[in-house]
């Protein structure tokens, strides 16, 4: 791995003329074609009322679409908002997730295989990239998962650096990819970096799903002459395009053609202002029919015959799926690169100057208040707010995580990049120092301040109970963020359980009723702050309770509801918290990115 690191830090200078070469043409000619192709969905309608009766509806998104692309050919599927471009092209690729899909797709006369999604790119409408990385880190982090574990580290960084001039990226290669809220390079550039990422495994088959969108005129003219050159060198290329907005239907103004066809197959004739108000008017069905018509009288039939004659000629080519294992890439190098990738993204968020500055105003704000103290009221109340504080940090720090990566999650493990285990127990270790230098901090600044026990064994075992309590708390926000995926949804849900556990813990009720008296038996916040009770009071320890009268610990108020002792217990249930909804969320992260076979 430290080899790895070394090689993303500094460009390895080498010969390139090798890898050069491999972009220039194909190893796999791939013909692509598709027959009758069919998509419908269940669309499931609830009443108003919880108990009413649900009603499935059947959509149809897709109806008897036919196709054929040949290798050198780049295809453009147009058609308005919600025709099925980006279902279709998602069909083609081998993505469907749910739904029903009917017809035939086929890659050199053969079904969708393992083998063969080795041979496909397929590049989202959205950019779904790492806004601190770089550029030229982040082909290469994406060389070092793909490509296969033959090919030597140099080789792989040697592919990236062919990729780049390539694709016009030199200029722009040191700089970050950047967001809405992080100044980056352009959306052009964007573009080309998400095609990179899937050039770097030399595809046969290249699917973009609008490149074009939300780029001007000249950035979108640059895209689309890249795919050119690269159909050029023998590659399939099927894109749709939405942006380009006859048969009897002249346009009654100059526009676009591809405007006008894209009105056409939306039913109106044209619904340009400068269109006078009298002008006559299609009924928008009729237009419809007339396309319709058109396309089986002069299209149809010469589609059919293309579609038998490639079966005909062409041999088929038996891709061998025993020669290609699952998985470009050993599990210790998938987590190697995804453990330095996820510490080089997400140091920028845990660290950032508003979470540490934060973490430094409370803690200092918090030695101030009870500083020196030395009534056990008042120490006891500041542990409980050590639990508090740091549980309910930890836990909404664990929520955003998965919803925030469910993007990129689903973009790379559809293309096969990295196994699942590699790829959460990557986030688990890089997430280790990152989620507990903070709490550190925190208790160092404000144990001394506040004037707890002043030795050594006393402030470890605190600080262990606060990171301990960390660790549980960001395991369940991170199971409760896998399960919803929904940030919104997720937050009020932690809220809801948190103070369920606070308030049934008996800290603010002594008389709390039995049929939720259960709850702190399951509650972070009870074990964690019997834990940090124990850190700083033992059994038969006294305190001045009075004028020349004193009291045993485990008899004040504020720990007697607790009670000291059973640390062990406590060390156990927060063990099995922890290791239990860290699995909670791997199985509930094994739903994103699998695609049906």
């Amino acid at each position: 791995m430290e080899q790895e690191m070394e090689n993303i830090e500094s460009p390895i200078h080498i010969d390139h003329s090798k890898s050069e070469v491999i972009f220039d043409n194909t190893n796999r000619p791939i013909t692509l074609k598709f027959e009758n192709v069919a998509y419908k969905i269940k669309l499931v309608k609830e009443g108003c009322l919880k108990n009413s009766l649900k009603s499935e509806e059947e959509k149809i998104i897709l109806k008897d679409v036919s196709g054929i692309v040949y290798p050198g050919e780049m295809l453009a599927i147009l058609g308005p908002s919600g025709c099925g471009k980006t279902t279709l092209l998602t069909g083609l690729g081998g993505r469907l997730v749910n739904g029903h899909l009917d017809g035939v797709i086929t890659y050199n006369n053969n079904p969708f295989s393992s083998s063969m999604k080795r041979s496909i790119g397929f590049v989202t409408q959205d950019d779904v990239l790492y806004p601190h990385l770089t550029v030229y880190e982040t082909l290469v982090f994406t060389a070092l998962l793909r490509l296969p574990k033959t090919y030597s580290v140099e080789e792989k960084t040697a592919h990236c650096d062919a990729i780049i001039p390539q694709l016009g990226l030199t200029k722009c290669k040191d700089s970050i990819i950047g967001d809405s809220l992080l100044r980056g390079i352009s959306g052009g550039e964007r573009k080309r970096v998400s095609i990179g990422q899937e050039m770097l495994i030399n595809p046969s088959l290249l699917l973009l799903d609008e490149p074009t969108s939300g780029l001007d005129s000249t950035t979108a003219l640059r895209i689309v002459s890249t795919l050119k050159d690269l159909a050029n060198g023998g590659r399939t290329v099927a894109m749709t395009i939405h942006q380009p907005s006859s048969i009897g239907f002249p346009p009654l103004v100059a526009m676009n053609p591809s405007d006008f066809l894209l009105d056409l197959s939306s039913g109106i004739l044209s619904d340009d202002p400068r269109v006078l108000s009298d002008a006559p008017r299609e009924d928008p069905a009729s237009i419809k029919q007339t396309l319709v018509t058109a396309f089986k009288t002069n299209l149809a039939e010469n589609l059919n015959e293309q579609l038998q004659e490639s079966i005909d000629h062409q041999a088929t080519e038996k891709l061998p799926d025993k020669k290609f294992s699952k998985w470009s890439n050993t599990w210790w190098q998938q987590f190697s690169v995804l453990l330095r990738r996820g510490m080089k993204e997400r140091k920028h968020e845990s660290l950032s100057n508003l979470k540490v500055g934060e973490v430094l105003v409370m803690s200092f704000f918090s030695g101030l208040l009870w500083w020196k103290s030395n009534n056990i009221q008042d120490q006891t109340g500041l542990l409980f707010f050590y639990t508090s504080f740091w549980e309910f940090y930890s836990v909404f720090q664990g929520i955003f995580t998965f919803p925030q990566e469910r993007m990129m999650l689903e973009k790379e493990r559809s293309s096969g990049m990295y196994r699942l285990s590699a790829y959460f127990m990557a986030m688990t270790v890089g997430d280790l120092p990152m989620e507990l230098v903070l709490p550190t901090i925190s208790t160092v600044i404000t144990y001394w301040m506040a004037g707890l026990k002043p030795s050594a064994g006393r402030f470890f075992s605190t600080l262990f109970s606060l990171l301990y309590n960390v660790l549980v708390s960001q395991s369940l926000g991170l199971a409760i963020g896998a399960m919803v995926m929904d940030e919104k949804s997720a937050t009020v849900l932690a809220l809801v359980i948190l103070i369920s556990f606070t308030l049934a813990g008996g800290f603010y009720v002594q008389h709390v009723p039995r049929f939720i008296a259960w709850i702190k038996h399951v509650s972070i916040t009870q074990y964690a702050y019997k834990l940090l009770l124990g850190s700083q009071y033992s059994p038969g320890e006294t305190y001045t309770c009075g004028l020349n009268a004193t009291c045993l610990v485990e008899d004040s108020p504020s720990i007697k509801t607790i009670g000291l002792g059973g640390e062990g217990i406590s060390i156990v249930a927060l063990a099995v918290m922890l290791f239990g909804f860290r699995f909670l969320a791997y199985v509930a992260l094994m739903r994103i990115g699998v695609t049906k076979k």
